[in-house]
């Protein structure tokens, strides 16, 4: 049985995940701060924290931090959490308070599913779906038409 906790303000993004994860043996509890989100894993176990990094005056980020800065000094269990990212940028974010895995908005019920097994079965998930991808590009050389891709132009034009 799987408990997951969901941090949002908005309440569709806690309706989707719900949709998205809900099944007879998981447990899911929506709250809308982050003073509740640390209230809450004081009180009781959790399998996950989900949150959105946009979220009343404590943002994700900084609940994220405060857990991992608490599961530290040893005053609360760990627990992995999952951050609802805004846009691909953010990712920096997420990695730097400790989140275990992220995903970028918009959200689908799929990515969801994947994510949160990956975590509550203790792994990571790091959403690549919004990742660039490398473009077939032809450009010329001294009269020469030379192929690849931007990520292999971009790496000769950084070792020039």
């Amino acid at each position: 049985m799987a408990r997951i906790l969901v941090a949002s303000d908005v309440p569709m993004t806690a309706h989707q995940i719900e949709g998205a994860v809900h099944e007879p043996d998981t447990t899911i509890e929506a709250v809308t701060s982050g003073r509740e989100v640390l209230d809450a894993v004081r009180a009781d176990p959790w399998d996950l924290v989900i949150l959105d990094l946009q979220i009343g005056s404590m943002g994700g980020m900084a609940i994220c931090m405060d857990l991992r800065l608490d599961e530290s000094a040893g005053l609360l269990p760990y627990v992995p959490v999952l951050m609802l990212l805004d846009r691909r940028a953010d990712v920096f974010l997420a990695r730097r308070c400790g989140a275990e895995g992220w995903l970028a908005k918009p959200l689908d019920p799929l990515r969801i599913r994947r994510a949160v097994r990956s975590l509550v079965s203790g792994g990571t998930f790091h959403d690549s779906s919004y990742t660039p991808t490398a473009v077939p590009v032809i450009r010329e050389r001294g009269g020469t038409a030379v192929g690849g891709t931007t990520e292999d132009i971009a790496q000769t034009t950084l070792s020039r």
